[in-house]
């Protein structure tokens, strides 16, 4: 699937402020929160509606709601944890899986350290949520995991994507629809996106 980006005046604003060097922890928190929300309602465009009967302070009527017990968000620890603010003010009551990851500094491979999913979780419709998709290995190691488990419904949401990993995760998983609100141009030496925002878990938890 061709990896959707996610378009808006509003989010082009909160980007450019989102990769300042100068933008605080407490702003770019806030700003990680508000930029998941755009890509949230995006990737949300196909949910299943149900009719309900609900009545107004006038009258009956017919309505529509989705199930939010559905969907299961699955953040890929540390700096996917950053995003979940952003998605339970518009999904309260979705189910929250974790995903533990990091980086081999020396081979740029993800290494596996925590895996807790909610119970059912190969019917539901999991999200995964990671602000930066760079070399494409956590988010892929992450589907992998997922699809072990019986998933058949995965979306992947990320805020700044590079080109390499964009095509290594298109690869190794066509069948899982990308969202991102950038894509920048390429990988530097140390595996970095550029121009990317720096580290995005040191920003958000204040360990730069």
């Amino acid at each position: 699937m061709k990896p959707i980006k996610v378009t808006h005046p509003l989010l082009e604003h909160k980007l450019a402020i989102l990769r300042d060097k100068k933008t605080g922890t407490k702003e770019f928190r806030e700003l990680i929160s508000e930029i998941t929300l755009f890509l949230c309602y995006e990737a949300m465009k196909d949910a299943k509606l149900t009719e309900v009967e609900i009545e107004t302070p006038i009258t009956k009527t017919k309505a529509y709601k989705i199930d939010e017990k559905d969907f299961c968000f699955v953040p890929i620890i540390r700096a996917g944890t950053g995003m979940i603010d952003g998605i339970v003010k518009m999904i309260p009551n979705a189910k929250i899986g974790h995903v533990g990851l990091y980086r081999n500094e020396e081979t740029l491979k993800p290494v596996r350290y925590y895996y807790k999913m909610p119970k059912g979780i190969e019917n539901k419709q999991v999200i995964i949520i990671d602000p930066m998709l760079a070399t494409g290995g956590s988010g892929i190691d992450a589907i992998t995991l997922l699809k072990e488990d019986g998933v058949k419904n995965i979306k992947f949401l990320s805020i700044i994507a590079a080109p390499e990993g964009l095509n290594k995760m298109q690869e190794v998983h066509p069948d899982v629809q990308i969202y991102c609100a950038a894509i920048d141009d390429h990988l530097n030496n140390v595996g970095y996106i550029v121009p990317g925002l720096g580290d995005a878990g040191d920003r958000i938890f204040g360990t730069v």
